[in-house]
């Protein structure tokens, strides 16, 4: 018996200790870096599990185009990084054609085993679609070593695509940079449980740094002491493996309009696939080492590079570099060829994917050099690596290896999952700009307002602008602990505005200094966001659109009543701005031409008529003349605010003055709408604001009796929306984003 409890004693003593031993245990991580373009990916990883000594063992493998000296030898900036560099392995047979390539891919897989053997990773991070990074996977996947795979599930529209899903079906676990790639993974059955949706990690590196102080050091000391900011071109162009010649001379037609452009041009040497050693021929043919306005080289270290892009008054070629992080910056990107069909890309891409002429690339450059966009964070948002430490510590030693595949169905898009990692909420940030007050909220992708921070509208320019950005950086902050990934920012304010250029154009009087006032600009450079600005009454009808009576409604048409009359049109599922922004003024239609004063400086506009402000104008009128109290009302004094409830409410008791005042308002609301249906003929008219519900029956009597009998019977519904400026406003960052990405 005594021997029995000894030994379930040991056996205890024995458990405990392989509890202990499992807990204190070092992840350890080999990282395998190929070239220059995957280590900007890959050094913000291995920095910071390198921070994490307690967690995690960092072991650096280096191959591929790094060890070239053509190429740059561009280990040393590994080296220089102050990272130890356990192996480095001479993988690549020179000739720049597709036979290279694949006895690459071969002498890679031949040394590649005792070094995993040696150095026995539990985890090896591969970035991409190099052919170097297939033999990785393909060699840690025989040998039984656990793969994530940064950037899966994206498209290019070359070779790259082919290589890139199939390491991702060799790897076992999945960083990807958007919800497109991870839909993409989930679609070819990958688990995902195991896909973590972080963004891409050069965009923590490059968010955190692009605005430096020196970079105008930087530009000059690449393109000389004569350059200036937005006044030059970077061009990096890499061969397409499938379709070899027409690559080479989309290249010597880019040379040939960049020369007759005639701006100060950085020229990047290609890669090392297929293809480079002709498109290196072609540019030393043309002279473009030697020519005064071009500088060739053939490697900048990516914070230097980062500037340069930032910069650049444009970039060009086919680098993916062009469709991804210049995007965070605004820069003008001009895409040659098909190298990254099937990207997603912000607003600053202009394809020419048939560049078979040379002056076809000089007018791109025309139409791009020069112009900034909104910044876009379609790829990223600078927290890729903490998601990605956390998601290593989440990987558990102990599971089976082998991996399984998850057949359809597959979940939905908006679907969070429910795993210890991160996986945020796609939202937005929504401004609202009213008269009295600011107010912005974070808006899930459902119209859910998570959260909504308000304060007094300040009277001044530079005090509401300071203000707007202030509670925007609040809302930024909270929404990484409220799990919601912030997509963009939508402006909702009254007045005209010019929503393609961010522009307020002219305010109303409710909001002062706010006239000609460019508010993308400085919301975006704060928040590194995109910024969509619009009229309160266009974002009242998206708001419909999205969330409420309008969705599914091809024409339809919202009216806001509240202070001041306002609304948006909707025709053929497009929101209608007209030609100079003031499409859908709808509190300015004028019912009478002799009828009372307008804030406008008209008269018998709607407003006079129907706004909350006419109808308190009425009820004070009322109340001095001693008319509007009536027996069942709360008394008013004399020095009491006086609004236009009091005036509804005294007509519900049977105040005849009042019972007129409010029968003219709906009588000329009606009558407005009715001109709406006979101009563009909506098959719906949503009422919303505080008025609505007061106003929906007269204005469905007014119809009924005097509009043409082909519209008697559109109907009129009140909006069921709380929040209709939020939003609408939310809405335009939420429908463009998803429209581009899905």
């Amino acid at each position: 018996m005594e021997l029995y409890y000894l030994r379930m004693q040991r056996m205890r003593e024995k458990t405990d200790k392989m509890e202990e031993n499992k807990a204190t245990r070092k992840l350890r991580v080999c990282v395998a870096t190929c070239n220059r373009a995957d280590y900007s990916k890959l050094a913000p990883i291995m920095f910071g599990i390198k921070a994490n000594p307690d967690e995690f063992e960092l072991e650096v493998v280096v191959l591929g185009s790094h060890l070239i000296d053509d190429y740059g030898n561009t280990f040393r900036m590994i080296e220089q990084d102050d990272f130890d560099i356990g192996s480095k392995l001479h993988t690549i047979v020179r000739g720049e054609d597709e036979a290279a390539m694949v006895e690459s891919v071969g002498l890679a897989l031949v040394k590649l085993p005792d070094v995993l053997h040696r150095l026995r990773p539990d985890v090896l991070v591969v970035h991409g679609d190099r052919f170097d990074a297939l033999a990785l996977a393909t060699a840690a996947a025989l040998m039984n070593i656990r793969i994530l795979h940064l950037e899966g599930g994206e498209v290019s529209g070359t070779i790259d695509d082919s290589i890139r899903h199939a390491i991702s079906k060799l790897a076992h676990y999945h960083a990807c940079c958007t919800r497109t790639a991870e839909q993409h993974l989930i679609a070819m059955c990958e688990d995902h449980t195991r896909i973590l949706l972080a963004g891409c990690p050069s965009y923590d590196k490059l968010l955190a740094a692009h605005h430096r102080d020196d970079y105008m050091d930087i530009i000059r000391n690449w393109l000389g002491d004569n350059v200036k900011e937005h006044d030059y071109i970077v061009a990096l162009q890499h061969p397409v493996t499938t379709d070899i010649k027409n690559s080479i001379k989309i290249y010597e037609l880019m040379l040939d309009a960049l020369i007759s452009f005639n701006k100060k041009t950085l020229v990047l040497f290609p890669n090392i696939d297929a293809g480079s050693k002709e498109m290196v021929r072609v540019m030393r043919k043309k002279g473009v080492e030697q020519h005064p306005n071009f500088r060739a080289v053939k490697h900048v270290p990516f914070e230097q590079f980062i500037q340069l892009v930032c910069h650049a008054g444009a970039m060009i070629g086919n680098s993916s570099c062009g469709v991804r992080e210049a995007g965070a910056f605004g820069t003008p990107v001009i895409n040659l060829g098909s190298r990254q069909t099937g990207r997603e890309t912000g607003e600053n891409v202009l394809h020419v994917r048939d560049a078979d002429t040379q002056n076809k690339i000089y007018h791109a450059l025309e139409l791009q050099f020069g112009k900034r966009y909104p910044c876009s964070k379609i790829y990223g948002d600078g927290n890729a690596v903490p998601r990605i430490l956390k998601f290593l510590q989440t990987i558990d030693l102990d599971e089976p290896l082998q991996k399984t595949f998850c057949f359809p169905p597959v979940k939905e898009w908006d679907i969070s999952q429910d795993i210890d990692h991160i996986l945020e909420t796609q939202s937005a940030l929504a401004v609202d700009l009213g008269g009295t007050n600011l107010r912005v909220a974070i808006v899930s992708m459902r119209g859910k307002i998570v959260k909504k921070y308000t304060q007094a509208n300040p009277k001044t320019y530079e005090t509401r602008m300071e203000l707007i950005l202030k509670m925007c950086m609040e809302a930024v902050i909270d929404a990484v602990h409220l799990n919601c990934r912030i997509l963009g920012v939508g402006v909702s304010t009254g007045g005209r505005v010019n929503p393609q250029e961010g522009v307020i154009l002219h305010s109303t009087k409710l909001i002062q200094e706010w006239s000609s006032i460019d508010i993308r600009t400085p919301i975006s450079d704060a928040l590194h966001l995109p910024v969509w600005v619009d009229n309160d009454g266009n974002c009242a009808a998206l708001a419909e659109k999205k969330f409420g009576h309008g969705k599914g409604v091809e024409n339809f048409v919202t009216i806001i009543t509240g202070t001041g009359i306002g609304g948006g049109i909707i025709q053929h599922n497009e929101l209608i701005h007209g030609s100079t922004f003031c499409a859908a003024e709808l509190g300015h239609i004028m019912v009478s031409l002799d009828g009372p004063e307008c804030m406008c400086g008209s008269r018998g506009c709607i407003e006079a008529y129907a706004s909350g402000m006419a109808l308190q104008k009425e009820a004070k009128r009322l109340h001095d003349e001693e008319l509007l109290e009536v027996e069942g009302m709360v008394d008013l004094k004399k020095a009491e605010s006086v609004s236009a409830i009091h005036l509804i409410n005294a007509a519900r008791l049977g105040n005849h003055k009042a019972e007129a005042v409010l029968r003219t308002a709906g009588m000329a609301l009606g009558v407005g709408i009715i001109n709406i249906l006979h101009m563009v003929n909506p098959s719906l008219v949503i009422l919303s604001g505080v008025l609505a519900a007061h106003y929906q029956a007269p204005v469905q009597q007014v119809i009924g009796q005097r509009a043409l009998t082909s519209a008697q019977s559109i109907q009129v519904l009140t909006s069921d929306l709380e929040e209709p400026a939020l939003l609408g406003a939310a809405s335009m960052v939420l429908d463009y984003t998803t429209r581009r990405i899905y």
